[in-house]
């Protein structure tokens, strides 16, 4: 972007410029720069996507860089420090698999979806205003948690209030948003859905009685954005177990070799056969830290096999590859991300475990983890669910192999037990198992899930479904708690239900 003349003086107008001067499709319509994603992307493909601004006699230039270093805002821009990782062929000649659907296989092109009120498929919206206060008391100030509106359904006579050729449209409007090429909608579904009551509704709404029961024309607009809100979320639900129901019949096992995504994750494309990598950015202001990580990455032994304060990493030989990084903040940024701190605090546990227990109770079994990335590159159960949990874990006996996903995370704000797709997952991982072990003609392979909540036992039980949850409905739920004690250990949990079921 050329300037000539123009933004002499600081005016709104020079900004907004700035703000049109690159829009970007992204990769998959994901309107994001190249540099956020994991993947194969073209060589400088990051100058495309670099917006150039050229000044002539525009003052403004100057006072504008001036008021972002005030602001800590880095104008200098960072240094891209390749950091190649090393996978442990030795492992990979183990014989560990994945579940996947088969490359040549897809859902959009190949299955045409019908949408339609369907009993598997229950939706819940949740409309009410939410209020938060501070009381004070014997135990101190807490904060108390406030909603007005209950659980209702829209009566019938609301139903005739709604312009239903307008929520057609607008669902037609949203499926194309999406991106749902593949799915098929009739003019008279939105109705049929809200109208469906035996064996009972396909929505629950929480709501004020005045969202429901508009008193006036200007109040069926609440009744509106209800509508609209059950119907897109009730779309996203029903292409989401038909992408499962799909999924479930065409996924096979395959070996896990260097081309996986979660092992070739930054090479580009025109030097496929180079080394999978982070892309290490340091802001070229913190010039000593820059000189201090590219000695270490000249330093081989160290970079790989021990850990260090200057490139923060955990070195865990059972993991797949090596070095695993954390995560540093904003002046040192990493592609894909370093480990966050329940994720950090989960391997180091992993690998304090293992040190204790492999020639005890995991004498007889070997076990590897492998950092499992997000949507497009690692394993998800479904894409459409965007669950893509942060870890694989196998656990094997001879050609027997347990594989576990596992994701930490907290859980202050998680749905009701069975709204939550992401805890009820191991629910339906035994069925996929049988179902991809037939396909793959494979029956020494199973598949479980643990979530393990970085939110203490104490501060979630009374907050969660019912309040009635003590740890063992919680452990039978396959939910963990990221603590360690002589009464409470996940580890140890998590290990003793897998070699049960090994053993079953």
């Amino acid at each position: 972007m050329g300037l000539l003349n123009i933004g002499r003086n600081e005016g709104s107008e020079i900004i907004q410029l700035f703000g049109r001067g690159v829009r970007l499709r992204g990769k998959d319509f994901s309107l994001k720069r190249s540099s956020t994603l994991v993947g194969s992307h073209p060589e400088h493909v990051g100058m495309l996507e670099t917006l150039n601004i050229f000044a002539v006699r525009a003052n403004y230039m100057a006072q504008f860089r001036e008021y972002l270093e005030k602001e800590g805002v880095e104008t200098e821009g960072a240094v891209e420090l390749p950091l190649f990782i090393r996978a442990n062929k030795e492992f990979l000649r183990k014989g560990l698999i994945v579940p996947h659907v088969p490359e040549d296989r897809n859902f959009a092109a190949e299955a045409a979806i019908l949408l339609e009120p369907d009993p598997a498929v229950r939706v819940r919206v949740d409309m009410s205003l939410k209020v938060q206060a501070l009381e004070s008391g014997a135990e101190g100030v807490t904060a108390v948690d406030a909603r007005e509106g209950r659980e209702r359904p829209i009566p019938v006579e609301s139903l005739d209030l709604v312009d239903w050729e307008q929520a057609y449209l607008d669902l037609l409007e949203y499926k194309e948003r999406k991106g749902l090429t593949n799915l098929i909608i009739r003019p008279d579904t939105p109705r049929n859905i809200l109208a469906i009551t035996e064996p009972e509704r396909l929505y629950s709404l929480v709501a004020d009685a005045s969202v429901v029961r508009p008193e006036s024309f200007a109040g069926t607009a609440l009744l509106r954005e209800a509508v609209g809100n059950i119907l897109r979320k009730y779309t996203d639900t029903f292409y989401r177990v038909n992408r499962e129901r799909w999924d479930s019949k065409h996924m096979v096992y395959k070996t896990l070799d260097e081309s996986d995504p979660n092992l070739s994750f930054n090479r580009t494309l025109v030097r496929e056969r180079e080394p999978s990598r982070y892309v290490v950015a340091i802001q070229r202001s913190e010039s000593a830290l820059i000189s201090e990580v590219e000695k270490l990455i000249d330093e081989v032994d160290r970079l790989y096999k021990e850990e260090t304060g200057k490139l923060p990493r955990i070195h865990f030989d059972r993991h797949l590859y090596q070095p695993l990084l954390i995560e540093q903040g904003d002046k040192v940024r990493m592609t894909p991300p370093g480990l966050n701190k329940n994720e950090s605090q989960f391997v180091r546990d992993m690998k304090e475990y293992w040190a204790n227990e492999k020639n005890k109770s995991l004498a007889r079994v070997e076990v590897f983890l492998l950092r499992n990335l997000t949507r497009g590159t690692g394993i998800g159960f479904f894409e459409d669910r965007g669950f893509y949990p942060d870890f694989i874990l196998w656990i094997m006996d001879g050609k027997k192999q347990n594989i576990v996903f596992v994701e930490p995370h907290g859980m202050l704000h998680a749905e009701a037990y069975m709204h939550d797709e992401k805890a009820r997952l191991h629910e339906a991982l035994p069925d996929l198992a049988k179902g991809i072990g037939a396909r793959s003609r494979r029956k020494d392979v199973t598949l479980d899930s643990y979530i393990i909540s970085a939110t203490p036992y104490h501060d979630l039980y009374k907050k969660y479904d019912d309040g009635t949850w003590n740890r063992e409905k919680f452990a039978d739920a396959h939910i963990l708690f990221l603590e360690r004690s002589e009464e409470y250990d996940y580890m140890q949990r998590m290990f003793t239900d897998q070699l049960k079921m090994r053993r079953a």
